[in-house]
């Protein structure tokens, strides 16, 4: 017996999908926008839409073959200005889930030429080898043709990175794929749980060269390097790790870094927290002298490689540490008047709740704080507020476009 039934969307949920409310509480139906009056079938909590018989006026088309199926995006049938606004309502929603009012900036479009780095899964089926992303809530994949959030350099490699993978596939389960897009070609990495059978080694070596990639690996280990797969952070040449994290887009690394470097003010001591490879410390150390202080030995290792190759800074001087397990305490911080003037830190989606309580504690006249999850900076600014901070600027930058992420910076001082 079927339960279609006709429902009016009322808002977008936190990942993107709408909203309609009904006398059991909220349906969540994928691909539908504020004001739309769809047909679905509900399975639960969600449904998916059967049709759309009252569009909203800011529907498009989507740009992509594979929107609807492909879990990579959710929304490429919002017109860009209300996408871009509705981003900014998540930030403003996680803030005042907190109890924080304040006004956000509007959201800064960073998507530039696309994602340079991709994270793809590759497996078999039958003889044949797919590579993509899964799809929405499915252990299902996605056998990409094409992918416009991407750079054109790795949309390009799909079919020799599906050949490189074949070899590589486990006969059951998955193969990880990491690429990304550097100043001197593709840095191409693999992570599979068994090891790599030597015998291998030479055809992926040669299939890699002859594609033209700077770095091909495998579970972390190099096994070629025609050339060293640069990003320039500032102008900085920096080699990051295989896998390695970088910023999603190059241009949302320049709109951040701004926003960290007006952030700091007149500060000449600045603490760079969760620095990673130095997205921010090269900048940063323009106008004052900067510690980078993160937990990653790899990512230390590429920023300490930036490091001797960079000109025209201040000191830059930099530390291996847990900040979640240890993280700088406000004697630290002030160190008895001879301390750091700012705070810059950049946490992973799980925040910094810890060093947020030693900041809040701590006489650091200035923080920043960025980060890619709404809820856990919330969180993290609510504990600097009761500890004496006040807000001066909120912007968030999308550099994850058609997705519900977002990257927010806060500025705060004491």
């Amino acid at each position: 017996m079927s339960t279609k039934s006709t429902y009016e969307i009322d808002s977008l949920a936190h990942k993107g999908d709408g909203v309609a409310r009904t006398a059991k509480g909220p349906l969540f139906i994928p691909f539908t926008l504020p004001g739309e009056t769809v047909v679905a079938e509900p399975k639960g909590s969600h449904a998916a839409p059967i049709e759309i018989t009252a569009p909203s006026p800011v529907r498009i088309d989507p740009v992509c073959r594979h929107f609807g199926t492909c879990g990579g995006c959710a929304l490429q049938h919002m017109a860009g200005e209300a996408y871009l606004a509705w981003k900014r309502e998540q930030v403003i929603a996680a803030l005042r889930d907190r109890g924080i009012e304040a006004e956000v900036g509007d959201t800064i479009d960073a998507a530039g030429a696309g994602r340079r780095r991709a994270v793809l899964t590759a497996l078999r089926a039958g003889h044949k080898t797919l590579l993509g992303f899964h799809e929405r809530q499915s252990h299902r994949l996605v056998d990409l043709a094409e992918c416009p959030v991407l750079v054109q350099e790795i949309t390009d490699a799909l079919p020799v990175l599906r050949k490189l993978a074949a070899p590589l596939l486990p006969r059951r389960g998955e193969l990880r794929v990491t690429v990304t897009a550097t100043q001197n070609g593709l840095d191409l990495a693999f992570e599979r749980k068994e090891a790599m059978p030597v015998k291998l080694v030479p055809e992926l070596v040669s299939s890699a060269m002859e594609a033209g990639f700077a770095r091909l690996s495998v579970n972390g280990e190099v096994l070629v390097e025609a050339r060293p797969p640069h990003l320039s952070i500032d102008g900085v040449p920096v080699t990051p790790p295989p896998a390695g994290f970088i910023q999603a887009t190059a241009a949302a690394e320049q709109e951040l870094s701004s926003l960290v470097c007006e952030g700091i003010g007149t500060a000449t001591k600045v603490a760079d927290l969760f620095a990673g490879i130095g997205t921010f410390t090269f900048p940063l150390a323009r106008q004052a002298n900067v510690h980078a202080v993160e937990t990653d030995k790899a990512a230390l290792a590429a920023l300490d490689g930036g490091l001797r190759r960079a000109q025209g800074r201040k000191s830059i001087t930099h530390e291996r540490r847990d900040l979640f397990r240890n993280p700088y305490v406000a004697s630290e911080l002030d160190d008895f008047g001879r301390g750091y003037q700012a705070v810059v830190f950049d946490p992973p989606r799980a925040g910094a709740e810890a060093q947020a309580r030693e900041i809040a504690r701590s006489k650091v006249e200035r923080v920043v704080a960025v980060s890619c999850n709404p809820a856990t900076l919330a969180r993290d600014l609510r504990i600097l507020l009761d500890g004496g901070y006040k807000l001066e600027k909120i912007v968030p930058v999308d550099q994850f476009r058609f997705s519900p992420h977002i990257e927010v910076v806060a500025i705060m001082t004491r």
